[in-house]
């Protein structure tokens, strides 16, 4: 999911609670778990809700599926992501939405703790496109919901080390940095080259970033209602990101478009972020052909990478169960998967997709796959995001004003446990 998406779902997350008592507003347009029959006998129409870009692109994929099963019309229904989740609840309360519907992962909790999502378990035997093992673990994780499983994942996205090979080779690097102490040093050289020149670039409003480091470093992060943020694990991950600002590495506040900052004498000559950005420099900065590459994260202890992407549910009242299944069924197809790669550079989420020739001989989303092999979601529960939240303001107090940071992360932990007891 990006971070964009977890912004707006930040912002909706309050309503969020509201899922139980929410008053109905009225059947949605083109909601078909009312409308499901069409006027030919035997014919049925099941509505898709996509969000976002991939709406825009649904139809033509749904097009293939209706040509192999003619008996099934497929209505894409387009939801702009600012205004999905209110959408969703108004569906969930009505028990009018659509028969399948695109969950960010993140929102996977929510909908399925309201009883909005089909349980797909008892439905592997008969579609075994949707077993768990076809698809990569951290994927899986996001699909499910106490004891159900009430997704299927659709398509991926994980981090990995975008770098300019020229600049680093001069740096004394012919590989891309393979440690946590590799990756500072390099920066630090980068950044030395001379003024208003940097190492690599922090996103400190990625939201996920320190969370995957302290991940690397062993933090357990979350188990349960305890929080395990004031640990030695997660406080050295907060140190580390904080060096780079600290000895100048990586800039605050620069205010460059990241391409922007990557091509020429690459102010930021490395940065870490998903496959979306291939394209873009592919498009934005041609002239970079052969001085750049993509590289799996540098390693601490492990250098496993958060995960994200969107998951294929079925709505819980749909009244076309087998249709919905089929259409489910019929996107979680490697060859499927990989025509949906086609159309919008989406990355697979079914393992055997990976076998295909234009991921295995293209040299950056070939490293995606590989990392995706070591790829976890954030913390699969409700207060994720007000959790993250809450650390992105502290994070802002240490790298910009200097606040100590195992205190900072004392009151975080204290306060995280309050959020996961309410």
């Amino acid at each position: 999911m990006s971070q964009k998406l977890l912004n707006v779902f930040s912002k909706k997350f309050a309503a969020a609670a509201m899922v139980g008592s929410l008053v109905v507003s009225g059947a949605l347009a083109g909601c078909s778990s009312d409308s499901g029959s069409s006027s030919k006998e035997g014919q049925k129409t099941i509505t898709v809700w996509g969000m976002g870009e991939e709406a825009k692109t649904l139809p033509k994929i749904a097009d293939e599926f209706e040509k192999e099963n003619p008996e099934i019309d497929v209505k894409v229904q387009a939801i702009p992501w600012d205004q999905a989740h209110d959408k969703l609840l108004t569906a969930v309360a009505s028990k009018k939405g659509p028969d399948v519907v695109q969950m960010g992962t993140t929102w996977i909790p929510e909908f399925a703790s309201a009883n909005a999502l089909l349980d797909l378990t008892e439905h592997t035997e008969k579609y075994p496109e949707l077993g768990a093992d076809n698809f990569f673990e951290g994927s899986i994780e996001t699909t499910k919901y106490d004891d159900k499983v009430v997704g299927v994942p659709w398509y991926v996205d994980t981090r990995v080390l975008f770098y300019r090979t020229d600049l680093l080779e001069e740096a004394g690097y012919k590989e891309a940095p393979k440690t946590w102490e590799e990756l500072q040093d390099a920066a630090k050289k980068l950044a030395d080259r001379g003024e208003d020149k940097y190492g690599i670039s922090i996103d400190t409003n990625e939201q996920s970033l320190s969370f995957m480091l302290a991940r690397q470093n062993g933090s357990k992060l979350i188990e349960g209602n305890q929080a395990f943020f004031n640990e030695p694990e997660f406080v050295e991950a907060v140190e580390y990101l904080n060096g780079f600002f600290k000895d100048g590495s990586a800039p605050v506040d620069l205010g460059l478009d990241i391409v922007q900052a990557f091509r020429g004498d690459g102010i930021l000559p490395m940065f870490i972020s998903g496959p979306w950005m291939v394209k873009l420099i592919n498009d934005q900065a041609p002239e970079l052909e052969s001085k750049w590459a993509t590289a799996v994260l540098p390693a601490k202890e492990t250098n496993t990478s958060t995960l994200g992407g969107s998951n294929l549910s079925v709505f819980q009242h749909t009244k076309n169960k087998e249709e919905a299944l089929k259409f489910l069924a019929y996107m979680s197809k490697p060859e499927t998967q990989v025509k949906w790669l086609e159309m919008t550079n989406s990355l697979p989420a079914n393992k055997e997709a990976w076998n295909d020739d234009q991921l295995q001989h293209n040299e950056y989303y070939k490293v995606f796959g590989e990392q995706l092999e070591n790829a976890q979601p954030m913390p699969v529960i409700k207060p994720f995001e007000k959790i993250a939240q809450d650390f992105l303001s502290r994070f802002e107090k240490i790298y910009r004003g200097g606040a100590d940071i195992q205190s900072e992360m004392d009151d975080f932990d204290k306060k995280s446990e309050e959020i996961l007891t309410k």
